[in-house]
């Protein structure tokens, strides 16, 4: 596979695991925590989603690399990947060809 290829599977692999709108919020809301992580226990009231189901839209990230997790205890614990943004501005430019914006 070329590297043309690769980078269009990975951003593809990125964009649909940002597609959803709880996905979205979960990323959100793991941003603008204390400490800046999450656990599965804390996410699943504000999202009014289950906890098996919140599982599945942060593994849904964490697949993505635009998350990483910690098991403590019983609990998973995730927090945003350092520079994961600018990772998808660059594979989204090199998509199209041009250079990421700095």
């Amino acid at each position: 596979m070329d590297g043309y290829a690769e980078g269009a599977g990975e951003l593809a692999g990125v964009l649909q695991a940002l597609a959803d709108p709880a996905r979205l919020r979960l990323l959100s809301m793991i941003a603008a925590s204390d400490g800046g992580e999450g656990c599965v226990c804390d996410l699943v009231e504000p999202l009014g989603l289950s906890q098996p189901t919140v599982s599945h839209h942060l593994k849904g990230l964490l697949d993505a690399g635009l998350v990483s997790r910690d098991k403590r205890g019983v609990w998973a614990w995730f927090r945003l990947v350092p520079g994961a943004p600018d990772g998808v501005a660059e594979l989204l430019s090199a998509a199209d060809g041009s250079p990421a914006d700095p």
